[in-house]
């Protein structure tokens, strides 16, 4: 299979987790998911850039760098996400959270974590130095973590009940990691263009 068909299929099924968990996020009012459904709107975008920067690469762009730019654009968006997730998480651990559906949580966390494992098979292996499909590897990993995270806080939520301030625990842990994967792949991707660049 092509790079552009795996890009793809990897973008479409990350652009039919947003519109579930987005959904699943507003009905059973889980800022958990929501911020998954954050995470994987970034994770469409880079797909997406990824996808222009192979065309470019592909029909005469003399740009070296065309595969480390849609990857630093990515991971700047992710922290954005990261930063509104945290502001919405400690709003609602210090003001009180909201009641939180554990059932519809459960399902669509575990079928994210499906849809993301199927992702990462597509993918497959990452050449070195293709910042491109690394980041979208990136992506994808961190997805299925934070599937795991808000699977498990919402078997919590559903068996014990009343414990809705989990939901955003796991909102921040989410945070957390997606902030820790988008400073690294930013800091990686600085290092590479600093030593492509001419001195």
């Amino acid at each position: 299979m092509t790079k552009d068909k795996r890009l793809w299929l990897v973008l479409l099924a990350n652009v039919s987790m947003v519109l579930a968990l987005v959904i699943v996020g507003l009905v059973s009012r889980s800022l958990g998911v929501l911020a998954a459904g954050g995470d994987y709107l970034g994770d469409a975008a880079g797909v997406a850039l990824a996808l222009i920067a192979l065309h470019l690469s592909r029909h005469g762009s003399k740009n070296p760098h065309a595969s480390s730019f849609p990857a630093l654009a990515n991971g700047t968006f992710l922290l954005v996400v990261t930063i509104v997730v945290i502001i919405e998480a400690l709003s609602r651990l210090v003001g009180g959270a909201p009641h939180v559906e554990g059932l519809p949580i459960i399902i669509v966390s575990v079928i994210a974590g499906l849809v993301m494992a199927g992702c990462a098979f597509i993918i497959g292996t990452v050449e070195e130095g293709d910042f491109n499909m690394r980041s979208v590897m990136l992506d994808t990993l961190a997805d299925g973590v934070s599937a795991a995270g808000v699977t498990a806080s919402g078997a919590v939520i559903l068996i014990v009940g009343g414990v809705y301030w989990l939901d955003s625990a796991v909102a921040l842990g989410i945070a957390a990691i997606i902030a820790y994967h988008a400073l690294k792949l930013i800091r990686n991707v600085l290092v590479h263009l600093r030593a492509a660049s001419p001195r």
